[in-house]
């Protein structure tokens, strides 16, 4: 049996439609939608299947949506029989991650999702803020980057993901963001993109969300994953379901050390890693990493990926 480690992306993974195709193929995925539906109080699939660009983007609806389609499409994968031995989520991806490796029932991960959502949302109208992804340019480059922003606008920014070694996303207020991608240019990067969230996620002003999400993760019922779930603030697996608690507070407005994850799970090498979301935003990364060795790095939105996955690994058909 090929051994695989899963992963997972977050905001800004988000598509029309996303989950759709194996929810209608596959029983246990449309399970996901049915159980978030009761969570949340509303279709969930009706909403997405419906739902603008415009209106995914809203992290109120984009969170529990993505978190439900990325594990839907998880529970097709998993129907080829793949051994999963380790998993990573970028951002709140990792609540993906937290499920399938049984830390996080799914009802109650939705919950603490939804609940994540809201107290962001929460933030995010009370200080408007945006993100922006740096390319060609280094930590250090960025940091500097980041402090002549904050004098030239005297607003915030800072680094919000570590995605690869030159590509970052700085995060804050819009003019603190907008000032930042200017001086990026100057100091030669390959290319600036504002991202498609409405919030300044993992920067300050996500701090007033903190208290109010901070009471939901306290209730949360988090157990020890059964296999490796790499985390996002520590950049390692998690060693107790105490840790995961902190953890995922803290990501709040914590960097995402999303590429030390990342190499961190290559080093496991198992025989694929895949992507299991809306859109391919991770796997393109772990392609990049030097040490990826003959690991296979693939992506699933929905069933024709999953045949792609059967090939390329050489599994029978069901």
């Amino acid at each position: 049996m090929p051994t695989a480690a899963f992963i997972f992306p977050g905001q800004g993974s988000q598509a029309s439609r996303m989950g759709v195709d194996v929810a209608e193929r596959f029983p246990r995925s449309r399970e996901c939608f049915e159980i978030a539906s009761k969570v949340l109080g509303y279709d969930l699939l009706a909403r997405v299947s419906d739902a603008s660009d415009e209106e995914l983007k809203e992290t109120r609806l984009s969170q529990p949506a993505i978190f439900t389609a990325n594990v839907a499409i998880y529970r097709a994968v998993s129907t080829l029989g793949l051994q999963p031995v380790a998993t990573a989520g970028h951002s709140f991806g990792e609540y993906c991650s937290l499920e399938i490796a049984a830390a996080m029932e799914f009802e109650e991960a939705v919950r603490v999702v939804n609940e994540r959502g809201l107290a962001m949302g929460e933030a995010a109208d009370r200080a408007p803020g945006a993100m922006a992804a740096i390319i060609g340019l280094e930590l250090a480059a960025v940091e500097a980057v980041c402090a002549a922003a904050r004098e030239r606008s005297a607003a915030r920014v800072d680094i919000g993901n570590l995605n690869t070694v030159t590509q970052i996303v700085v995060s804050g207020d819009v003019t603190g963001v907008e000032a930042a991608c200017e001086l990026a240019k100057e100091a030669g990067a390959k290319r600036v993109r504002v991202l498609n969230v409405s919030g300044a996620w993992h920067s300050s002003l996500m701090e007033p969300a903190v208290s109010r999400f901070g009471q939901a993760v306290a209730q949360a019922r988090v157990a020890v994953p059964r296999f490796p779930v790499i985390s996002n603030v520590l950049a390692r697996p998690y060693r107790s379901a105490e840790e995961i608690k902190q953890a995922l507070v803290a990501s709040l407005c914590s960097r995402v050390r999303w590429h030390e994850a990342a190499v961190a799970l290559a080093a496991l090498r198992p025989d694929a890693i895949i992507e299991c979301g809306a859109s391919e935003v991770l796997a393109p990364m772990v392609k990049r990493l030097p040490d990826i060795g003959s690991t296979a790095v693939m992506h699933v939105s929905d069933g024709a990926g999953l045949e792609s996955v059967r090939a390329a690994l050489g599994l029978s058909a069901a």
